[in-house]
């Protein structure tokens, strides 16, 4: 029905950014408290490499990079009304827990820190991390303030739970009018009774999204997009 390889992204470094949900260790370390849920999708994936590679290729060009962390505060836990199953499943087991909006204590090495491989990336002072998402979207944190506050339009994205924080971002970027490009293989899902949260995810990011991408080609987008920035016959063509 769709051509969707026809289909594409120009990726340029004044307006695309690459965006991340959810680089926790409680999902990307093997200790990490959802971690068994999607392991067996991070490792067919090769995920977390991935996502470093994203990341490295990035600030090597110079792209922004937008990180909406998942955070639960105690006042979280005394929510009134019901939560949703995974929200549920959440709180009984402390995923992403921390002590405090206004404190760290507790928080090195935890589950809702970052994975060192990572921590160079989103630690250098230029990465921005935005306000914390409690539920699946941006509709709850300032990502797509964030975003519009630097003028990006287009939106490389990625992220450890695919079927979730990833397309729940996705869908509200796109009725925000942003471009968005996903990657494929820097993501993942759990597996119920009904199928595959994974292969649910890439069956809807094609319908919905503007491109479907490996890391390879994801790289090497925004490296010829850094290519083209700096050499002077292509900026001036």
């Amino acid at each position: 029905m769709f051509d969707h390889e026809a289909l594409g992204m120009k990726v340029d470094l004044a307006t695309t950014g690459l965006a991340f949900t959810d680089l926790h260790n409680d999902f990307l370390s093997p200790n990490g408290k959802a971690y068994p849920l999607i392991e067996q999708s991070l490792t067919k994936n090769n995920t977390a490499d991935n996502i470093e590679r994203l990341l490295r290729a990035a600030k090597s060009v110079g792209m922004h990079v937008f990180l909406s962390p998942h955070y639960y505060y105690p006042h979280d836990h005394r929510w009134a009304l019901p939560l949703t199953p995974l929200e549920d499943l959440a709180h009984k087991v402390g995923l992403l827990d921390r002590q405090g909006a206004y404190t760290l204590e507790g928080f090195e090495g935890s589950g809702a820190d970052f994975p060192e491989r990572y921590k160079p990336y989103l630690l250098d002072g230029k990465t921005v991390i935005t306000s914390p998402h409690k539920g699946y979207s941006s509709s709850t944190n300032d990502m797509i303030l964030q975003l519009r506050r630097y003028r990006i339009e287009k939106i490389i994205l990625a992220g450890p739970v695919g079927n979730l924080c990833v397309e729940g971002h996705m869908r509200d970027f796109i009725e925000n009018g942003f471009e968005i490009a996903m990657v494929r293989d820097a993501t993942g899902g759990a597996v119920n009774e009904e199928g595959s949260g994974y292969e649910a995810a890439l069956v809807n990011w094609r319908f919905m999204a503007h491109a479907l991408w490996t890391t390879d080609e994801a790289v090497r987008f925004m490296e010829k997009a850094g290519h083209e920035k700096y050499d002077p016959l292509l900026a001036a063509s």
